[in-house]
């Protein structure tokens, strides 16, 4: 199963929790030890592929803004997100289970305005990226982070053939029942993905789900996809804010998700 990242993106670009030093190595490093995941280099996304989901003056404020030692290390950094959550999905597209181990995060990223530690709408830009090469026509969006995705919401909400579930409830088998039943309800899609948010881990911010019922999230996007839209799925990285736990977080839900 392929990881999609990029060195720059461990690089601390702004003084978020989603930016901060050290984020991403565990991640990197547990993934790295696993012979069934192969890291691929993410590729910037270019000015054309942003705006399909982003007005032109939404991308020039995020040239400006920028909170670190080097001007364009955010636009960069944001860019090469966006670029890895397409090439995440064009390998899913195919058949074939993504993970794309990218920040910043995205879904609180709408067509015109960003906040959240967001900058650019990976899910979107991904997933309009595919629609406007006609490999797909619709698409089941699992936002499980701790926080509902309003960007998600905001670009894809009134997109025909997008369908976006953010489960709730109180620990594993509330959560895990709220997640099944949506996909249980679901109609047939092209391609499924997760705005897959690890703050709501027991020993993070939503103090709520187990390492496990990431795993079981992931297999239940396995079962769904192998059913349901020819195997097509992915997972974009959102939140997650326990630097030490996100590795083995990431890595049960990519074991579930390549059907473990």
């Amino acid at each position: 199963m392929k990881i999609v990242y990029h060195p720059l993106m461990s690089e601390s670009y702004d003084r978020t929790p989603a930016g901060a030093p050290g984020r991403l190595d565990t991640s990197v490093e547990i993934l790295s030890k696993h012979a069934d995941y192969e890291f691929v280099e993410a590729r910037p996304a270019s000015e054309e592929e942003i705006n399909r989901a982003h007005a032109p003056d939404h991308i020039e404020r995020v040239k400006r803004d920028y909170d670190s030692t080097r001007e364009d290390l955010l636009y960069q950094v944001a860019t090469l997100a966006a670029g890895g959550a397409i090439m995440t999905a064009e390998i899913a597209v195919q058949g074939e289970p993504a993970f794309g181990l990218i920040r910043p995060p995205g879904h609180h990223a709408s067509h015109s305005s960003y906040w959240g530690f967001c900058y650019f709408n990976n899910i979107a830009v991904s997933l309009l990226h595919l629609k406007a090469r006609g490999l797909i026509e619709s698409a089941y969006i699992l936002d499980f982070d701790l926080h509902t995705g309003d960007g998600n919401i905001n670009i894809l909400g009134g997109e025909k053939g997008i369908i976006i579930h953010n489960p709730s409830g109180n620990g594993d088998d509330a959560f895990l029942a709220d997640v099944k039943q949506g996909l249980e309800a679901a109609p047939d899609v092209d391609i499924i993905v997760a705005s897959a948010g690890f703050d709501q881990y027991e020993h993070c911010w939503g103090g709520n789900i187990s390492t496990d019922a990431f795993k079981q999230i992931g297999r239940l996007m396995h079962e769904f996809a192998e059913e349901r839209c020819e195997g097509r799925r992915y997972g974009l990285l959102e939140g997650g804010y326990n630097f030490e736990d996100l590795g083995k977080n990431v890595l049960a839900f990519c074991d579930g998700l390549k059907g473990q």
